[in-house]
């Protein structure tokens, strides 16, 4: 067991699963930053144990230190301050899984100021959404030319966006995906890129934190957070509207204690993987928070675009990877090769959420290394809720049991319980007390707060049923999101692209079941007078998506039809859709 874990747990063995869910509990402090008493507190009793490691696919390695995070998030919060940001200022990072990620966003904790992770797929529309929904002051992105473009065109309609840094990749590659040409070069800004005409320069994130302060004291009176101040921001996906920005408060990562400890298994003196970019809330679950508090060093595989499971299987066993956790499409790309080539004898712990798990899955990782997958069931607003938690037997296809803290039930339209066997909506009750790790709601926008979260009970929006045992087994989402890969995708945001094109005149976007991807995104069109369906077509409505919203939500699959199906009030009817393409 970990120093810092006892100070948080008063007790941390259990005998069985209902003696985890009845008698867990932490101690929550009346002011806790996990920057300082964390990776400070690491630092200051054990600067030598490894906080991170970090390597990519081109051969680059990195390890840290919890003295050198410490110096690193001292730094940041320094170069943070000294670009005008301060408590309570929100700052969006796009980094992919660079390893500047973790000295940025502790910096920003530290500071006071309020952390945004965001995907690299944003289109320009979503940047200036989120600039304005959120009143981004500032952006750090990864220096890739594309990314850099949209964000120096998004701040032409982004008052608040008053500073950008860029952190350098791989040393030698081009301004495409690799550090920026040499700053001062003719049109160039400080980056080396050009920027928007009358847009500021950006500045290099790694020389900023060269010449930044090393030491950074921890603010006191006003300038100090406290347990209820926001503390991070995530942009969600629904069915309908934009995104919602869901906000957490600095109690937030107590709360992955559990993640970490009883789902994940993370040990003191493990390595734990989870397979995330920095930008979803993920990375929140496994790449930080919980394994840290445990005194698991953290793993991060940074590898491109393109996901290969050969390397992925070689860095598990190089590095000795001890706990992993991945969505189940990760997994069923792993099977399909032969496991036996690889010794994968450090793993002690397989855990797997994001989307139903196939239970030939299950049996193919089972008889290749041993190791049960434990699946796991939570949202952005939450951490892990319902699990396959340490001592119980998992049952696969079924997300387990409700973790402690967490009154989970299944109710229906009435709000009555569900009986076992029938389904309905899964609903956090909180009225006793509030649960670890869940949000305070919806940032700006008292009334989907109200909607979602009211009478005391948190209606999750995701559908589910009970069986005899009391484990739960996901049905889908009520308001029909979209799981494919292991991203959220929200059929509105695909329609709403898709009608923008005069060849559209009506759409209904859903999941289509796919082996690897767990579903694909399927567009039904009811196209406009003048227009005939053709292939053509269908690539060229693809590639139409794929420039007005995020490219991985373009429909992969283009059905033409002469009407939707619709309720008589006039909506339409998408389960009927897709209960005719096999019910994803």
């Amino acid at each position: 067991m970990s120093a810092l874990s006892e100070r948080f747990l008063p007790r941390i063995e259990f005998s069985s699963y209902e003696d985890f869910r009845d008698n867990f509990d932490i101690r929550m402090p009346p002011s806790f930053n996990f920057a300082f008493d964390v990776v400070d507190e690491w630092a200051r009793i054990e600067p030598s144990r490894t906080a991170l490691v970090w390597c990519d696919d081109e051969g680059g390695e990195e390890v840290f230190s919890y003295a050198r995070l410490k110096e690193l998030s001292d730094r940041a919060a320094s170069l943070f301050k000294a670009e005008g940001i301060g408590k309570g200022d929100a700052v969006m990072l796009i980094l992919r899984r660079r390893h500047e990620f973790w000295a940025a966003i502790l910096g920003l904790h530290k500071l006071g100021a309020v952390a945004i992770p965001a995907t690299h797929l944003l289109t320009v529309k979503d940047i200036v959404y989120r600039n304005k929904a959120a009143d981004v002051r500032m952006i750090v992105s990864v220096a890739d030319s594309d990314i850099m473009a949209r964000i120096d065109e998004a701040q032409a309609s982004s008052p608040s966006l008053v500073r950008k840094a860029f952190v350098r990749t791989r040393a030698g590659a081009g301004t495409k995906t690799g550090a920026p040409a040499e700053a001062g070069a003719p049109g160039a800004g400080a980056s080396g890129l050009t920027a928007a005409p009358g847009a500021p320069p950006w500045l290099d994130f790694g020389a900023g934190l060269a010449s930044a302060s090393p030491s950074f004291p921890r603010p006191t009176g006003g300038e100090a957070s406290s347990k209820g101040d926001r503390f991070l921001l995530y942009f969600t996906s629904g069915t309908t509207g934009m995104p919602k920005m869901v906000a957490h408060d600095y109690s937030y990562p107590l709360g992955h204690l559990i993640t970490a400890g009883y789902w994940q298994q993370c040990r003191e003196g493990g390595l734990h993987l989870t397979v995330a970019d920095t930008g979803w809330a993920k990375a929140a679950w496994g790449k930080l928070y919980g394994q840290m508090l445990w005194g698991t060093s953290v793993f991060v595989y940074d590898y491109g675009s393109k996901f290969k499971p050969r390397d992925l299987l070689d860095v598990i066993a190089k590095y000795r990877i001890t706990s992993f956790c991945a969505p189940p499409t990760i997994y069923r790309y792993l099977i399909k090769e032969e496991l036996s080539n690889w010794d994968l004898g450090s793993l002690e712990s397989c855990t797997v959420a994001g989307e139903p798990l196939n239970p030939e899955v299950y049996e193919r990782w089972l008889e290749a290394t041993g190791l049960e997958l434990m699946e796991g069931y939570g949202q952005t607003e939450l951490i892990v809720t319902v699990a396959t938690f340490k001592g119980l037997r998992p049952k696969p296809g079924s997300m387990g049991k409700p973790g402690p803290g967490y009154d989970v039930d299944v109710v229906d339209e009435e709000g009555r319980s569900c009986e076992a066997g029938e389904e309905g909506q899964i609903v956090v009750r909180t009225e006793g007390r509030r649960p670890w790790g869940i949000f305070q709601g919806y940032y700006r926008d008292e009334e989907l707060t109200t909607r979602a979260w009211h009478g005391g009970v948190y209606y999750t929006g995701d559908m589910a049923w009970r069986d005899e045992d009391g484990y739960y087994w996901f049905v889908g989402r009520a308001d029909d999101l979209i799981k494919s890969s292991g991203y959220r995708i929200g059929p509105f945001e695909v329609e709403s692209a898709l009608v923008e094109h005069p060849a559209v005149l009506e759409c209904a976007v859903t999941g289509v079941p796919d082996h690897d991807r767990g579903a694909v995104v399927k567009a039904t069109v009811v196209l406009a007078k003048g227009y005939v369906a053709s292939e053509d077509l269908v690539t060229e409505l693809q590639d139409h998506v794929k420039k007005v919203t995020a490219p991985y939500k373009y429909p992969r699959i283009i059905e033409f039809a002469s009407e939707l199906p619709k309720t008589i009030s006039g909506k339409i009817r998408r389960v009927e859709i897709r209960s005719k393409d096999g019910d994803s």
